[in-house]
């Protein structure tokens, strides 16, 4: 095939899910209120935390970056999927989809480690209590979190840099809301083996190594907590980090099913599908776990809304 043809190919075709205009339209109305619902709920935790000063400690630092890390998560996303429910694709540029694939798996790796982080914060906070303002300060938990922002945006560096050097010659469509890896192999003309193996290899290690590390500090966490003598200190236990858990499991479920796995075995409508828990569902389903379980963060909401009707009612009496 001649250097032409090689570089023919400048903008992509995003296909989304097919199916009856009535569909397209009910799965763009679905998508919208939830990526709505999750950028409300992201930012209010955000807020919250900031606002609050009884949560600013290290659990609720890193649950403001997570909410942070989850508004650009769905962001880097969303917009493209709602874009191919109301027409039969949404165009996107090489070089647009191209950033979109490392925004999208640096996002997926920061939350990996952050979840890795955050875990690790909790089996301080339960199996040492006594130690744990000097084992997790705010510096350290501060460092950890920069530390999982750096590293999470380092991961898919490389791999990156190796698809921008791929040439595509066409077909232009790609069977996914949004640049995915597979997808974007399967279009490329050029010999795509180092840039699969490199990313196949960086996302395996990520994900495993941080849900191993996540896994561990929660197998340390249940064996403290069945230590304990009574019955009631053991279920205010496991409320603490319940939230967190749950999180994790919808999360790493997910994403071990779709890139912890042979290249060769992909399934594009499986695929998708299951894209849309981690794009989609997992961003709202975090601030609803972090906001109906935890007592601290709904006493510290109702405590602003309290303040804030009071300033209005003041305002109103002085006018």
């Amino acid at each position: 095939m001649d250097l032409a043809n090689r570089t023919a190919v400048r903008e992509f075709l995003l296909l989304g899910f097919s199916g009856a205009p009535w569909l397209q339209h009910a799965l763009f109305a679905l998508f919208l209120a939830v990526y709505l619902l999750s950028l409300v709920g992201n930012t209010l935790i955000i807020f919250i935390v900031l606002v609050e000063a009884t949560l600013q400690t290290p659990m609720y630092v890193f649950l403001g970056n997570l909410s942070f890390l989850e508004i650009w998560y769905t962001t880097a996303t969303v917009p493209k999927l709602l874009a191919t429910c109301l027409s039969k694709g949404a165009a996107i540029s090489v070089s647009g989809c191209i950033v979109q694939y490392y925004f999208f798996f640096s996002m997926g790796a920061t939350e990996c480690i952050l979840l890795a982080v955050m875990a690790y914060d909790r089996y301080v906070a339960i199996c040492s209590p006594l130690r744990y303002s000097l084992l997790m300060s705010l510096q350290l938990c501060l460092r950890f979190a920069a530390g999982s922002w750096v590293g999470g945006f380092a991961a898919p560096l490389l791999p990156t840099i190796l698809i921008s050097r791929l040439n595509f010659c066409g077909p232009q469509k790609i069977n996914h809301f949004f640049c995915d890896s597979d997808p974007i192999f399967k279009l490329s003309c050029s010999d795509t083996f180092l840039a699969e193996a490199l990313g196949y290899t960086c996302s395996s290690v990520v994900i495993l190594s941080s849900f191993l590390l996540t896994m561990s500090s929660y197998g340390n966490i249940v064996a403290t907590v069945l230590r304990l003598s009574s019955l009631e200190a053991r279920k205010k236990t496991f409320s603490t980090c319940a939230s967190h858990l749950t999180v994790v499991t919808i999360y790493y479920g997910t994403i071990i099913f779709a890139y912890v796995r042979p290249p060769a075995k992909y399934n594009f409508t499986i695929g998708k599908v299951i894209s849309v828990f981690y794009c989609v569902v997992t961003p709202l389903v975090n601030p609803l776990i972090y906001t109906l379980r935890n007592k601290d963060v709904k006493k510290a909401f109702r405590k602003i809304l309290a303040q804030k009707r009071f300033l209005l009612t003041r305002n109103r009496q002085e006018f």
